[in-house]
């Protein structure tokens, strides 16, 4: 894990947010790399549920919703986690990890006091902790101008809660009946006690969530479908097999709501932990949010009767889902000889995933190389995300561009003002050849469409 952080800091992808200030725990910003790299990532995700099926339309609801949404879903009285607190250090802690680090403190490895030596908190004279007590997840803040006044409002802690909110409307402009779904993507944020791991686990995140709802007697096979469905659009996407796993809840795990849920679990640095979560919620909140309303949430259907859909989640992070992506991707390769052996670090990530498709660098500044460059990256950057680099030796910008994983590094040289060709370089094989100028679109985009398998894997 430290070294995909580091690579992240040093390409400019991920880094602390605030940091001039000493930064915020758990807050990150995203860079030029990380942005595009995000992009592709939700892109991905709204393919796999609008361009690649027609039973899926899209949403974007509010952060901030009506009050009372968070009292009917049961957020406001629920969502709570055990915390305890160090008088001494001033540290929190959550008490269910507090109590996994005694059974094994190599299962919590940020659990430690914040006084030296380092040690679990309690188990020095000078700490002081606090009884255990139930802390609200929720960040709370309040609509209008005038300070301690105004509507109590809490910025969502989940966007599902926005689809149910919005069911009825949709089922009208959208003519549908179900089975069917509502997917959005946005932001959601909770204040909780975090153990750091990166972007794995933050007070700020984005979701990638769809709500599909069913007629009750069809939810245990649309379940069993999306379960595989989620599952296989990591793996289409290059994340090795032997590093997923499709978990079902035991009985003890299950929210109340819930008569099945299952997670894709991932293989992380951290170990294996939850990458996305798919459950059968049933009719619960459909019922909920028309109990609190007092609006009946049904749908009438000329064969079924009228009935409250029971709905089907796959939510998924984007952020945990791109540290999967990027800690499946690394990998350190060495080269050279016997005599001086090199390590190449490079980012194997799935082409349509990575954040640039193609670098265009000239062998030199000068003798026209430039301005072919120039060229060569105009009939290319309509159709993909390039870039351009004549800065350093080549040997430096072909790794600058391992590094933020390019596919493909366009070379031009003296003989491409000859004869109009440029060197390909591979990322993965490390192969190069000559390529046409005006083939070069056609056939970078045909690679970009054929199925990819990590290196990882084939190797």
């Amino acid at each position: 894990m430290d070294k995909i952080v580091a690579l992240c800091k040093r390409r400019g992808l991920i880094f602390p947010a605030s940091e001039i200030y000493g930064g915020i725990a758990n807050t990150y910003d995203y860079g030029h790399y990380g942005v595009l790299l995000k992009r592709n990532v939700v892109d991905a995700w709204w393919d796999a549920m609008l361009q690649e099926r027609d039973d899926v339309v899209a949403l974007d609801s509010a952060i901030i919703q009506h009050p009372k949404t968070w009292e009917s879903s049961g957020h406001l009285a629920g969502f709570t986690d055990p915390l305890v607190d160090c008088k001494t250090c001033k540290k929190r802690f959550r008490a269910d990890h507090l109590a996994e680090a005694r059974e094994n403190p190599d299962s919590q490895p940020e659990i430690r006091c914040g006084r030296k030596p380092s040690q679990l908190p309690g188990d020095t004279p000078d700490c002081d902790l606090t009884e255990p007590r139930e802390f609200n997840l929720m960040f709370e803040t309040a609509i209008g101008p005038v300070q301690g006044g105004g509507t109590r409002v809490f910025l969502r802690p989940e966007t599902a809660q926005g689809i149910f909110l919005d069911f009825k409307t949709v089922l009208t402009f959208a003519r549908r009946r179900p089975p069917f779904g509502i997917a959005q993507v946005g932001k959601s944020f909770r204040n909780e006690i975090t153990p750091g791991n990166f972007i794995f686990r933050t007070l700020e995140f984005e979701q990638m969530e769809m709500e599909f709802f069913v007629p009750p007697d069809q939810a245990a096979d649309w379940y069993e479908h999306w379960k595989q469905a989620r599952f296989d659009w990591y793996v289409k996407l290059g994340l090795r097999p032997d590093h997923l796993r499709l978990r079902d809840h035991d009985e003890d795990e299950l929210s109340h709501y819930s008569s099945g849920t299952a997670d894709v679990e991932y293989l992380f640095p951290i170990g294996w932990s939850e990458l996305e979560g798919i459950a059968n919620r049933g009719n619960f909140d459909l019922t909920a949010h028309g109990n609190g309303s007092g609006k009946a949430i049904e749908v009438v259907d000329p064969e079924l009767g009228r009935y409250v859909p029971h709905v089907i989640e796959p939510a998924a992070g984007v952020g945990r889902s791109m540290l999967a992506f990027l800690a499946d991707a690394y990998d350190e390769e060495e080269l050279g000889t016997a005599e001086k052996s090199d390590i190449r670090t490079v980012l194997r990530l799935h082409p349509k995933l990575a954040p640039v498709k193609a670098a265009i660098l000239p062998l030199v500044k000068k003798d026209g190389q430039p301005e072919l460059a120039a060229e060569v990256q105009s009939l290319l950057k309509a159709r993909m995300q390039t870039e351009y680099d004549e800065g350093g030796s080549i040997g430096k910008r072909y790794r600058r561009q391992d590094e933020i994983g390019t596919p493909w590094c366009i070379t031009i040289d003296h003989e491409s003002l000859e004869d109009r060709t440029v060197t390909v370089r591979d990322r993965d094989s490390l192969q190069q050849e000559r390529i046409p100028i005006d083939q070069l679109a056609d056939e970078l985009s045909l690679r970009l469409a054929r199925p990819w398998v990590s290196p990882k894997v084939a190797g």
